[in-house]
């Protein structure tokens, strides 16, 4: 049509686009009206729609425009095909069902006029009309959305870059995750909670952190590869301007590297605690490599071993020696040793306690673990008989087990110099292969005649067998292992052999 490509009147677009719109990103209808160059003239009475940002200008003569439209256009016309006042009233209704924000009609051309139907019917649906005079283009108009909507998509892009410099620098400066949450929450301009495990570990509302607080959160998953739930909580309503992503991308980074920190640390200190664990050290030395760990050996301390379960897949026992620990134990020294979990807790910190916190962050994660409790002593031989003590505790199988005096069997796990893995198994190798070959059910008639005290009758019950069946199978064990369980000496010695299997060391 004429009006698109009619040549530009000088002086309609004088000066710079940001002149016109700065402060509307992105331009508005109002703002259109105040540009004294394009001549505009609001017509009617509506004013729903004139600070609604302009999405596009859409010129047509078409009598329904509705299907090319996808809301939020100005729509301009001439008029041409509108020559009844019912077939305007049609189209102010077509446009008005589209989602414009308003209507500009150019006179002089089919009309010198807006005409009084269209106005009426505009009026009545709320949708502002404005009159765009012959001497001002269509593409006047077209031109300064266009560059609103530029200079406004390069403001977003250059807020979005420098937000992402402000969060890169937070966490780069050392300030860590807390600083980068506190950063992202300003830029947001809203508060901000990250949770992991079920547990909240950063807030930015008021109270301490893990106190309930009302109000509406959109919940963001941070992905971090591990069995975590790690779940960034952003108040609503919230300015993203295209940082909330890469928001995420830095948290998961992080996270994987204190994660990475956390298994060399473990590590590191796992070799300490197995020299320690074998007294292979003397006490200066001990005390000085448990320091570098973060152990003040002259205090007294308390091992939490915890011992992933028979079921778990390896991916789930590596989660459980990765995994960190409860807000509550930060700091707290932990250790790797022969795929069990250490933590070296100080004795002014509840024992219990910590391990039940354990235990629940792990079953928040779909980890299952045993966990056994230490005594409290100091230096590096309580250090170690806490260990054995934890050690021995854990084979009780309950989800958290509390310390009680050091057996016989732990005494004699603490001696490098005898060896009792080779010990048990050659005690116990041949019930193991006639149980294998056989199915008879040795072992297990063996555990219940020393946990019943050599009463026949009792293991009877307990394994519902014929007495004669268990001692038959008694008179079997005697037979394979050399061992008669009916006497005192040999009674020791298989309990020993069972007692060591079970603990599954050395």
């Amino acid at each position: 049509m004429y009006r698109q490509v009619h040549s530009q009147t000088p002086g309609v677009l004088c000066g710079s686009p940001k002149d016109f719109y700065d402060g509307f990103m992105s331009i508005t209808l109002a703002a259109l009206l105040s540009v004294p160059s394009l001549k505009l003239k609001k017509v009617g009475a509506a004013e729903s729609t004139l600070s609604t940002p302009i999405q596009w200008v859409a010129v047509t003569e078409q009598e329904n425009p509705q299907r090319f439209l996808s809301g939020g256009e100005l729509v301009l016309t001439t008029g041409l095909r509108q020559k009844t006042a019912a077939a305007q009233r049609h189209f102010v209704r077509m446009v008005q069902r589209s989602g414009a924000v308003g209507i500009g009609f150019g006179t002089g051309l089919s009309s010198e006029v807006v005409p009084p139907a269209l106005v009426a019917e505009a009026n009545r649906w709320d949708i502002p009309v404005v009159e765009v005079p012959y001497e001002t283009p269509f593409i006047a108009l077209g031109k300064l959305v266009a560059e609103a909507q530029h200079a406004d998509h390069l403001a977003k892009l250059e807020r979005m870059l420098s937000g992402h410099q402000v969060l890169a620098r937070s966490l780069l400066s050392g300030g860590g995750l807390p600083a980068l949450l506190r950063q992202l929450a300003g830029l947001l301009r809203t508060d901000l909670r990250l949770r992991r495990y079920g547990r909240e570990i950063f807030s930015t509302t008021a109270g301490s952190v893990g106190e309930p607080d009302s109000g509406h959160w959109l919940d963001v998953a941070i992905s971090t590869g591990q069995r975590d739930a790690t779940t960034l909580q952003v108040r609503e309503p919230f300015r993203d301007a295209g940082i909330l992503d890469y928001a995420k991308s830095l948290i998961s980074l992080e996270l994987n590297n204190q994660k990475h920190q956390r298994d060399a640390s473990r590590k590191l200190a796992g070799q300490v605690m197995q020299d320690v664990i074998r007294g292979v050290l003397d006490p200066k030395d001990a005390g000085t490599r448990l320091s570098t760990i973060g152990v003040a050996a002259a205090k007294r301390q308390v091992v939490i071993l915890v011992r992933p379960a028979p079921g778990n897949t390896p991916a789930q026992n590596k989660a459980i020696m990765s995994t960190p620990l409860p807000p509550e134990l930060e700091g707290v020294p932990t250790a790797v040793v022969d795929s069990e979990l250490l933590i070296i807790t100080p004795e002014d910190k509840t024992a219990v306690d910590a391990a039940k916190a354990v235990h629940a962050l792990l079953a928040e994660a779909g980890l299952k673990a045993t966990i056994g409790i230490g005594g409290h002593y100091a230096k590096a031989n309580g250090l170690r008989w806490s260990y054995f003590e934890a050690r021995d505790a854990v084979a009780r199988g309950l989800p958290v087990n509390e310390p009680e005096r050091l057996s016989l069997t732990s005494l004699l796990l603490a001696s490098e110099d005898v060896p009792l893995s080779d010990m048990a198994m050659e005690t116990l190798k041949p019930l193991y292969d006639f149980d294998a070959a056989h199915g008879a059910g040795l072992l297990s008639t063996l555990e219940s005649y020393l946990e019943h005290d050599g009463s026949v009758a009792a293991v009877a019950q307990a394994l519902t067998l014929h007495r004669n069946t268990v001692r038959y199978r008694l008179a079997q064990i005697t037979e394979l292992s050399g061992y008669d369980p009916s006497t005192t000496a040999d009674r020791v010695q298989l309990w020993l052999a069972l007692a060591i299997s079970r603990l599954g060391t050395r």
